[in-house]
């Protein structure tokens, strides 16, 4: 009997760079804008979007071009500013609706935010929801914030969900057909983590079984993901 061979499950490094940024109607203004940092309106921007569509991958794209740096919103709780900024006064603050409620992380984003404008820098915030629906309990902050330009991220479309799904198959070798794609497309999760999750999961069950990737293995991969919800 052939033993079965054991994935490992190393997870492949997300690729961030601007080859494997995928433009669709999906994110094209959203690119426009913050390929335009030096003009943003106040030095400052807010990039809004759901789970998945990319802000992560935008706000490091951004932090190459500008030589800025990437941090998740909590950092602030980290250092004092001046701490934050010694490097570089560009920064991305990721995933900023992680502050709402906390009195001493918005205390020290408000003071982030005007150190990084006084300095003539740059601040990209990214979020689910503009800063106009956030409880701020922080007036100053609050005001400054929703003063601040907001561009959205739509969820993925079709275009930008089949470029990503080949590109993840092949940077994992896996040979697949056009047609698999297709059948991919209107029964997955619509965002590029679920993307991710899928191609990671086919090829793991491909490799633990000694099977090709074809739209059998598929339909059980999408069944197991949902819970055995899947058409």
């Amino acid at each position: 009997m052939t033993p079965k061979q054991i994935p490992m499950g190393l997870p492949l490094p997300a690729a961030m760079g601007r080859e494997d940024f995928f433009v669709t109607p999906a994110n094209a203004q959203a690119l426009t804008t913050v390929e335009g940092w030096p003009n943003w309106p106040q030095g400052k921007l807010v990039l809004t979007g759901p789970e998945g569509a990319g802000k992560t991958h935008l706000a490091h794209l951004w932090a190459t071009e500008a030589a800025g740096q990437v941090l998740p919103a909590r950092a602030v709780l980290l250092g004092d500013p001046d701490a934050l900024i010694a490097r570089t006064k560009h920064i991305a603050l990721e995933d900023a609706e992680a502050l709402v409620g906390l009195p001493a992380a918005e205390e020290a984003l408000f003071h982030l935010h005007n150190m990084i404008l006084a300095a003539q820098g740059r601040l990209l915030i990214t979020a689910k929801t503009p800063p106009a629906r956030w409880a701020l309990g922080l007036p100053d902050l609050a005001s400054r914030l929703q003063a601040t330009a907001v561009v959205a991220l739509a969820p993925p479309d079709d275009a930008l969900l089949e470029a990503v799904l080949v590109k993840l198959f092949a940077d994992r070798q896996l040979q697949v057909t056009p047609s698999l794609i297709a059948y991919l497309l209107p029964r997955m999760e619509r965002s590029l983590a679920a993307a991710q999750t899928l191609v990671a999961d086919l090829d793991r069950r491909a490799l633990a079984g000694r099977r090709p990737v074809t739209r059998r293995l598929a339909a059980e991969v999408l069944d197991e993901e949902s819970g055995g919800l899947a058409e």
